[in-house]
């Protein structure tokens, strides 16, 4: 029996409903509890460093199970793997909202699977689908994570502070996956295996020694580190300068909703360019700006968090493109993704913990915020080496 074309609609129309509800978990799950961490330390009497951990479980997870992804879905098909992933996050949610200090860990790592599962699957998916609208889809994609970020850092403390605590703010962001599940539910009744990269492209070791991949990852790799530092302390940074928890709250959200802005237009811009050295430094000096910004004039703390969010959600574009534009081949992609995937978020892991650390040991945000700075220039310096008109697979062109 033939479907019809109003049916066919129909069905593309709730599969690309659904997609945009799972993209929505892929980030408010995990930064939505970053103006909630003083509460927290508060409660558990933990360290700076130690609070810093919550945001570094979810980055080990990512970096261990993302190389696992593919193999999940060629098992049980992209469907109810994406299924499970929501399964998987909302269990997450449950045990680190317990209020016991173990599983607030073991909760925040279980939620970092889940996202890994979404964070590899969910473009894959897209392109299978929406073969001829990749560019467009991720765009949209991006900008509906980047908004439902926003919505959950600018949610979580009013109902904390409205007498559900800490606890019933991080189970509130629970919303987001359980009506990714309902909408996903038409979906599960495909379950085609998924075609993704063989594991031989995975595990390419060529793709390791070439200096121009490393550049690319590097590049990825130090974006994520500065991202994550700020993401997760910014409430805290700005706490420290006299605002309340709530305009902290607002502000992260701020942060999040600046880093989804460039997905309207980067791509149409890097379209245009052979050479993406100019862009690439720019982006990265925002970063520094934006840290510098925050460290020396706190009080316009909008303007730099929506300069670093803008600079940041470029260069993350930026970065992924330079996966497509450095290779030769689609192995050769896949290698170098999975080699700036691994690499750049157990870089990106040590961000927070670290930069915690400092703080607890010089007493205020000064020292990390200048190594933010320090970094972002180190990160302009891959990106001219990065956005280089070459590929690896041929000498690099002057």
């Amino acid at each position: 029996m033939k479907t019809s074309p109003s049916a066919s609609v129909k069905k593309q129309a709730l599969l690309l409903l659904g997609i945009l509800m799972l993209a929505t978990t892929l980030r408010v799950t995990f930064t939505g509890a970053a103006p909630l961490l003083d509460m927290v330390r508060e409660t558990f009497g933990l360290t700076t460093a130690q609070t810093g951990i919550l945001t570094t479980l979810p980055l080990l997870a990512f970096a261990v199970v993302s190389p696992m992804a593919a193999g999940i879905a060629r098992r049980f098909g992209m469907e109810r793997s994406l299924f499970g992933a929501m399964i998987i996050i909302c269990a997450g949610i449950a045990l680190r909202s317990s209020g016991s200090t173990t599983l607030l860990y073991i909760g925040t790592a279980i939620i970092g699977c889940g996202i890994a599962m979404g964070n590899v699957l969910l473009p894959g998916l897209i392109k299978r689908d929406f073969p001829g609208q990749v560019a467009r889809l991720t765009g949209a994609y991006s900008l509906t994570m980047g908004v439902a970020a926003a919505i959950g850092s600018v949610m979580v403390v009013p109902i904390a502070l409205h007498g559900y605590g800490w606890q019933g703010a991080l189970l509130a962001l629970m919303v987001f996956p359980v009506v990714a599940l309902l909408l996903w539910l038409p979906q599960l009744a495909n379950h085609t295996p998924a075609n993704l990269s063989t594991s031989g492209a995975l595990h390419n070791r060529g793709i390791w020694s070439s200096p121009l991949a490393w550049q690319v990852t590097m590049y990825l790799g130090i974006n994520s580190f500065i991202y994550y530092v700020i993401i997760g302390w910014l409430p805290s940074i700005l706490i420290s300068h006299g605002y309340s928890e709530a305009q902290a709250g607002s502000l992260h959200g701020l942060l999040q909703l600046a880093t989804a802005i460039p997905g309207l237009f980067i791509g149409l811009m890097l379209s245009r360019l052979k050479d993406q050295r100019g862009i690439a430094v720019l982006m990265a000096m925002l970063w520094g700006l934006s840290a510098l910004g925050l460290w020396l004039l706190p009080d316009y703390a909008s303007l730099w968090v929506c300069i670093g969010g803008f600079g940041s959600g470029a260069a993350m574009i930026l970065g992924l493109s330079f996966i497509g534009l450095r290779t030769g081949s689609a192995h050769q992609a896949a290698a170098l993704s999975g080699m700036a995937q691994c690499v750049g978020y157990l870089l990106a892991a040590f961000g927070p913990p670290v930069m915690g650390k400092i703080h607890d040991v010089s007493g205020n945000w000064s020292l990390p915020l200048l190594g933010c700075a320090l970094l972002s220039i180190v990160m302009a310096i891959f990106g001219t080496r990065a956005g280089r008109n070459a590929e690896i697979s041929t000498p690099v062109k002057k």
